[in-house]
């Protein structure tokens, strides 16, 4: 995502498929390793789904990381990923994004992390709670 200024900030998602809510999430100036850890932790301490939960995710180094990993085994979760060039295990995200994009970052950039983390915390609330799903009517 743009900063204005210059620079980027990262934003890693969990969406849980069946209510197609954003679960847990997380946002970085930077894209350590454990981005995407530290938004599956939240979405684990949300949701404390039992064993056997299948976690998408695309071939990302994050996804295949020894601590993401690690994070999937104590949780006794399966994690799911499509062959190189396939998009299908994270393709469910995708009309997520393409909201946030629209309507989060229509003028293009934040201004800083403190004030996405803000925007995105109220856009998250508004798509989990008031917009209407199309799939979900």
């Amino acid at each position: 995502m743009p900063r204005q200024g210059g620079g980027g900030l990262y934003l890693a998602v969990w969406l849980a498929r069946c209510s197609r809510k954003i679960v847990g999430w997380d946002v970085r100036d930077t894209m350590p390793e454990d981005l995407v850890s530290e938004a599956l932790r939240r979405a684990l301490a949300v949701r404390q789904p039992r064993a056997g939960l299948i976690v998408h995710s695309d071939r990302g180094s994050q996804y295949t990381a020894t601590r993401f990993k690690q994070l999937l085994l104590r949780y006794g979760a399966r994690q799911s990923m499509s062959r190189r060039g396939n998009c299908y295990d994270n393709a469910h995200a995708k009309p997520f994004w393409s909201r946030f994009k629209a309507e989060l970052l229509d003028d293009g950039h934040f201004p800083g992390l403190t004030e996405a983390r803000l925007d995105i915390s109220h856009h998250i609330a508004y798509y989990n709670a008031e917009r209407r799903h199309s799939a979900l009517g």
